[in-house]
């Protein structure tokens, strides 16, 4: 299916991507992950039911939606564009008419990343290039005390992860990578798209 009939399954509207931020210059502009890639990730990829994903920089919401309809988690978006944040909320009310038989949440907060209170429940993290180094070092950070209180085996699941990230997992951290979903078709054209999946084992 293309990207507006999967839309169309989910009852959401995803397309298009954002304008900048201004100011925001930490900040990338709203983009979907391509459906095609998420099909990709979840047929190498297994989350479950009992999964809590937050999605950094969640934009309208696409992965959210499609994480909950394959999986039933519960899934929480993070963005801090108010206007994108509010036709994420809009999309979960049309999802919600097609979908009030299936099991989990769905969650939106607007905030910096950086700012988001990490749930003792939540282990899985979603990141699309939301933002600069400066900010997912402080994500991270925010994950791992969560997991000092609350100790809990975490994945983080990053699209199209740029070198800086990748030094400061490799180098700076436990995390160490599970998996690499290399999407042909994509990966051809640039060697960054691809998923990485980096582990914390902490039971």
């Amino acid at each position: 299916m293309n990207e507006r009939a999967f839309d169309q399954l989910l009852n959401i509207k995803t397309e298009g991507s954002g304008k900048g931020f201004g100011k925001a210059l930490h900040y990338h502009r709203y983009e979907p992950t391509p459906y095609a890639a998420l099909e990709l990730l979840f047929r190498e990829y297994e989350l479950k039911s009992s999964d809590h994903v937050v999605d950094f920089g969640c934009g309208k919401g696409r992965s959210n939606f499609y994480i909950h309809y394959l999986s039933n988690a519960t899934v929480k978006g993070v963005e801090m564009n108010e206007a994108i944040y509010q036709e994420a909320t809009q999309n979960r009310d049309r999802y919600w008419k097609k979908a009030r038989s299936r099991k989990g949440q769905i969650q939106f907060y607007c905030c910096l990343a950086e700012e988001y209170k990490i749930d003792p429940s939540d282990n899985r993290f979603y990141f699309f290039n939301p933002f600069s180094i400066e900010i997912f070092m402080k994500v991270i950070n925010n994950i791992l005390q969560s997991v000092e209180k609350a100790r809990r085996d975490i994945e983080l699941i990053i699209y199209y992860c740029s070198d800086e990230y990748l030094f400061f997992l490799e180098n700076q951290t436990a995390f160490e990578l599970k998996k690499e979903v290399i999407l042909p078709g994509f990966n051809d054209r640039n060697p960054s798209e691809r998923f990485l999946i980096y582990r914390l084992d902490n039971k």
